[in-house]
């Protein structure tokens, strides 16, 4: 699908955000995956907007969004951007549905906003500390990064793998080695962003004890291969959240969105019928 006729775009502290908006209906809001964009929910917008309004913004320097505002420091801050968007097109209720990062910022939008947040789905997600030993191998990456201002080849030798499941790069090799181009291909300019996001991301505060209030239903879906956010987290969240439901994403790593589209949109179609029938 292409989304150009649907892509706008918002100014936040003389930032521009860029976003899809397509579809009627209910209101969806998608958080995508750091180091992706909007595009990773291309096979859930396909279907999704059939039924609903869809709003699918990509993060600050990532896809066609600015750099990241300079006030940004946490995720509270980005779900507070967030909020201003659906403010922006006078969306009272709405559901965020999160993969990765975009989870993160859902949770804490949807404890800062329970009045309008009706439901929560993380993917690949969690909202405890990041684990110290994998907190410190990202901040050395990050460090790599930000010191060559590129992505060096080595690295993203080790970045790829770590995002699929383990057959994808045979399975489809189209997607891992479109998303090894894509690493290639980040400019200069976002170099900044990405670094200051990944050490927000992977620095975030604990919410696990707070989540317990949360108000909202909530779905947590993990990839039973997802190397980055491995399923005991999602169990830990599934306790820590009531009523939530858990869901084993088949063959999956940590963008399951594009390598089980079809059994994450029969999940999430199933997960919303119940709240919107």
């Amino acid at each position: 699908m292409n989304f150009i006729s649907n892509r706008k775009t918002l100014t936040i502290d003389n930032k521009t955000l860029s976003y899809i908006d397509i579809g009627t209906g209910p209101a969806l809001l998608f958080g995508h995956s750091y180091l992706w964009d909007a595009k990773m929910w291309a096979p859930q917008i396909e279907m999704l907007s059939q039924h609903y309004r869809c709003i699918v913004p990509d993060l600050w320097g990532h896809g066609d969004s600015e750099s990241l505002p300079e006030a940004c420091h946490s995720l509270q801050d980005i779900a507070e951007h967030m909020l201003y968007l659906m403010d922006h097109l006078a969306i009272e209720e709405f559901s965020v549905v999160g993969l990765s990062v975009g989870g993160m910022w859902g949770a804490e939008l949807a404890l800062k906003a329970p009045e309008r947040v009706k439901t929560l789905v993380m993917l690949g997600c969690f909202v405890g500390f990041e684990p110290e030993v994998a907190r410190a191998k990202y901040y050395t990456m990050l460090d790599i990064i930000k010191n060559t201002q590129t992505v060096p080849d080595g690295l993203i030798e080790q970045i790829a793998p770590l995002f699929f499941a383990n057959e994808t790069e045979t399975n489809t090799p189209e997607l891992f080695n479109g998303f090894k181009q894509a690493l290639r291909d980040i400019k200069p300019e976002q170099i900044d962003t990405i670094c200051r996001l990944g050490k927000i991301i992977f620095g975030r505060r604990d919410t696990l004890e707070e989540i317990e209030g949360l108000t909202a239903s909530c779905l947590i879906m993990t990839g039973v291969e997802d190397k980055v956010r491995p399923v005991l987290e999602g169990y830990l969240m599934h306790d820590a959240i009531r009523g939530s439901e858990f869901i084993h994403i088949p063959q999956a790593g940590h963008i399951s969105t594009l390598e089980q589209a079809e059994f994450v949109n029969n999940q999430l179609t199933l997960f919303l019928n119940k709240h919107y029938a």
